[in-house]
């Protein structure tokens, strides 16, 4: 039963931040769309086991994406003048109170000593989602092709540098 409530309020969460995405008019509140969706998908990857997909999910897309597309935007100059006032009576409050009893209701789980970050469901072996499971396949079966990737993209990251450092209309010098 509490799983289906977290998937319909999460999965709620990641309807409504892609409508948001679609139906934005500013492009940075479009951009926080995407971030509440990109957030929900993380949180029903946890609920599935899949923590490391999660851990993924949140780090480079949540994370290093966003902040790339949040710099794009700036960069093409959104900067308008908004209004700023609050059209609803006592908004601000109201998500404090909501945060706060958010707050309580998680420390009281979480300190009252019947939580578990992995459900008691599982007895057996790890499941597949699990960072322990993916760490001990890629550094045993999969070390060398996880190696030559290593590797690749090492050797793609200084060649972008050079071309970086060396612009093409500018000849290269041929040391003597």
């Amino acid at each position: 039963m509490v799983e289906l409530a977290i998937f319909v309020l999460v999965g709620s969460a990641a309807i409504a931040g892609a409508l948001a995405v679609i139906f934005a008019k500013n492009p940075v509140y479009a951009a926080m769309g995407l971030l509440a969706t990109l957030f929900s998908l993380g949180v029903l990857y946890v609920v599935n086991l899949g923590h490391l997909i999660a851990a993924v999910q949140v780090i480079v897309y949540a994370g290093a994406v966003m902040t790339l597309f949040l710099f794009v935007i700036m960069m093409i100059g959104v900067d308008r003048v908004e209004d700023t006032s609050e059209p609803l009576k006592y908004q601000r409050q109201l998500v404090i109170g909501l945060a706060g009893i958010l707050v309580v209701t998680i420390g009281a789980i979480v300190l009252g000593g019947e939580f578990a970050w992995v459900p008691l469901a599982v007895d057996g072996p790890i499941p597949n989602g699990t960072v322990e499971n993916i760490a001990g396949i890629m550094f045993t079966d999969w070390l060398l092709p996880f190696e030559v990737t290593a590797l690749l993209l090492t050797i793609g990251a200084a060649g972008a540098i050079a071309l970086a450092y060396y612009p093409a209309n500018v000849p290269i010098e041929e040391p003597e």
